[in-house]
């Protein structure tokens, strides 16, 4: 995991020591919105407008960031409208590469063989982490926006009028308890996990593995009541925690020491993550093969012999028992509830 140091990529790890043992997640930093018209973003960002081939989605089928957003992709209808090139799974001295050799998809937009050189295409002296996902906006050459849960916004809403999908994730009545749940998630669960595998000092390490603990209870007791996060309906909170319990068990549990429980432990959020898994489109997007061996091979701090396990078994195709109770499943926001 590298970074740009004024349009120059350097190999480096993050620094936990300056953080007392801490990882610390840089914030993104490109910012642009998609909107309708092309009005500025409801923050204040300068908006781009939504238009049928003028985007492109770079994402890796390993980052549980970028998945949330092919997800959202998949569900509003919009594989005709936004392409997609994926990283290979292998992130090693240079970074997320377009190498097809490694699995990667390649690059037919800019024909780039690593990732941050589409940071420094967009500015040549671009200074910070280069992540996943990135939207690409073919019109002006650039990186528009590089923060997935501005995606999941923007492809929610922004192109409705283009696709006919009018599919809510975000619903403006349940908008107060999604934050919420997402909030808690976010920084628990989803980053929880990284906060736990990166940690580099044995209590920092059991602080956050028990707060993400406390967190998976917390979601195991929600879903005993209700069918989604936030109630009967499914939306982007449901999202967002899918793409880390779906890599939990296969990756986190063993390689970032996240062992008090499995997912398959808890009788909800199993139950949960398979009726996800099984939403139509979903199983598309799940890449098992590049989940596992991003971890494993390119985290080489952590796993230094890059050995990849066979298993485990994860069987997301065995019934759940979901439809116990409420759940309409998806809000249409063109139509009245």
């Amino acid at each position: 995991m590298g970074l740009l140091i004024e349009g120059v990529w350097h190999d480096q790890w993050y620094d936990t020591a300056k953080h007392g043992g801490e990882f610390v997640r840089e914030s993104s930093k490109l910012r642009d919105w998609i909107t309708a018209d092309g009005r500025a973003a409801p923050g204040g960002q300068p908006g781009l407008p939504a238009q049928t081939g003028r985007y492109h989605l770079y994402v890796s089928l390993a980052c549980p960031w970028a998945h949330r957003v092919l997800i959202m992709r998949k569900l509003k209808g919009l594989e005709d409208v936004i392409g997609v090139s994926h990283v290979s799974p292998l992130m090693l001295d240079k970074g997320w590469t377009y190498h097809e050799e490694e699995g990667s998809s390649g690059d037919p937009i800019n024909g780039v063989d690593y990732h941050h050189q589409l940071y420094t295409l967009t500015d040549p002296h671009y200074t910070g982490r280069v992540t996943v996902p990135a939207l690409w906006d073919k019109e002006q050459q650039r990186i528009v926006n590089n923060e997935s849960a501005e995606l999941l916004r923007m492809l929610n809403g922004a192109f409705d009028e283009l696709t006919g999908n009018h599919l809510d994730f975000y619903p403006e009545d349940l908008r107060e308890t999604i934050d919420a749940v997402n909030a808690d998630v976010y920084d628990h669960i989803n980053n929880g996990v990284y906060k736990s595998g990166f940690a580099t000092e044995q209590a920092v390490y059991e602080k956050h593995v028990v707060a993400l603990f406390e967190s998976l209870d917390r979601m195991e007791a929600r879903l005993a009541e209700n069918r989604y996060l936030a109630g009967e309906w499914l939306t982007e909170a449901d999202i967002r925690l899918f793409t880390t319990l779906v890599r939990f068990d296969a990756v986190y549990y063993g390689h970032f020491k996240c062992n008090l429980r499995r997912i398959e432990d808890y009788p909800n959020l199993s139950n949960y993550l398979r009726e996800l898994y099984q939403w139509p489109g979903v199983a598309e997007t799940v890449s098992l093969d590049h989940i596992k061996r991003h971890y494993y091979y390119s985290h080489d701090t952590i796993n230094p012999t890059r050995i990849v396990p066979k298993g485990p078994l994860l069987g997301l195709e065995r019934p759940h028992d979901r439809g116990r109770l409420t759940g309409r499943g998806i809000r249409d926001g063109a139509a009245s509830d």
